[in-house]
């Protein structure tokens, strides 16, 4: 008789949960055919090990069956909150809109009151942005709610691991946008939220702190756009946004870039160019005087990649409407800790620099695809 004991563990997308095959199998050998006494024997000598196992095996069972539950209800709240965001992108009123929007917010918190949601990965429609932080540790939804009029209101939910507590928590996010002053300077929370639908989180350590810097978009009105770079960090157990982690910028805790809506402006983190000059001193030869020259030398990083913008028109300066790309790509490079501005990177498609002096970076196609405008990365 030999008993064999198989486990199984489901993939973390079903929240890693644990399966217990037991089986017992006789080989046909002789040992079947004793008699009665020695089969005796024989089940004496097994029968506790075999009893403790079949008891270690139904309990472990029992766990998987309600992993099964447990998979099978986030499901249930993935399929009807699809519905819900497919109606907040649908719906033909702004009433019906803002409702589907409510209950979205109020399913999505059950959700994540259940246990291990955290682990769930979830798998919604493009309206709605969902991003995870490598650790596991940190998570935020976004999404915008058009108005008839063309003007965004975005909302959002951040689930994070709070230390001090050993646990995860969640917060909504209340979009203060329009009465938040000194936007590139203010730290901020998520009851005064900077409103935006995130496109990327890219996770820093600095200090002995793990920070996560979010890159987003908010399409405000039918005259301007916004993107923003936007860090933000756990704080006494609570999400802050914005951090002093840009070099040389004292009082930035953020970057926003507004411009006019007719514009097309570029934002993502990428592996990029990195031109540096380097400049040596070197006798002239045959004399004793000394040359200065200039090294160029080109290495490759990963780095936020942005447009710069500018009014289209001078003296328009603080008219987002009238701000559109100056034809420069700017980046920051994670360098020691912060973020640091690097005004020679050059974008590269294939073997061909891109920038003044070439051609323009062309731009990507649209990732959220609203009713009445359309963002580009």
């Amino acid at each position: 008789m030999r008993l064999i004991i198989i486990l199984i563990v489901e993939p973390e997308e079903n929240m890693g949960r644990l399966i217990l095959v037991v089986g017992v199998f006789f080989r046909g050998n002789k040992n079947l055919f004793l008699d009665d006494n020695k089969k005796t024997s024989v089940a004496l000598r097994y029968g506790m090990n075999i009893k403790r196992t079949i008891i270690l095996g139904l309990l472990l069972a029992a766990g998987t069956v309600v992993g099964a539950q447990d998979k099978a209800l986030m499901q249930s709240y993935q399929s009807r909150l699809s519905s819900l965001i497919e109606r907040i992108a649908g719906a033909p009123t702004d009433n019906e809109r803002y409702l589907a929007s409510e209950e979205a917010v109020q399913l999505l918190c059950k959700a994540l009151d259940e246990e291990d949601s955290e682990r769930w990965k979830w798998t919604l429609p493009d309206y709605v942005s969902v991003l995870t932080a490598p650790n596991g540790n940190f998570r935020i939804f976004s999404w915008a709610v058009i108005r008839d009029n063309g003007e965004f209101e975005c909302f959002g939910i951040v689930q994070y691991y709070n230390e001090k507590e050993e646990m995860f928590e969640y917060r909504l996010l209340n979009d203060k946008s329009e009465e938040i002053m000194n936007r590139e300077e203010t730290v901020l929370s998520a009851d005064n939220w900077l409103g935006a639908i995130y496109q990327e989180l890219i996770q820093v350590e600095a200090g002995g702190r793990t920070y996560y810097t979010l890159l987003g978009w908010n399409g405000v009105d039918n005259i301007t756009d916004r993107k923003i770079i936007e860090p933000v960090w756990i704080k006494g157990g609570e999400p802050q946004f914005g951090a002093p982690l840009f070099r040389r910028m004292r009082n930035q805790r953020r970057v926003v870039l507004e411009y006019s809506n007719d514009a097309m402006v570029s934002l993502s983190y990428e592996t990029q160019i990195i031109q540096e000059v380097e400049h040596k001193r070197e006798k002239v030869k045959g004399t004793n005087r000394h040359r200065t020259i200039d090294i160029v030398k080109e290495h490759k990083e990963k780095m936020i990649i942005f447009d710069e913008v500018e009014p289209q028109i001078p003296g328009m300066e603080g008219l987002y409407q009238y701000y559109v790309p100056s034809g420069t790509e700017l980046a920051y490079a994670f360098i020691d800790g912060k973020w640091e501005l690097r005004k020679g990177a050059q974008g590269r498609l294939g073997d061909k620099k891109l920038n003044k002096d070439f051609s323009p970076l062309p731009k990507q196609a649209p990732s959220y695809d609203f009713n009445t405008k359309t963002e580009k990365k």
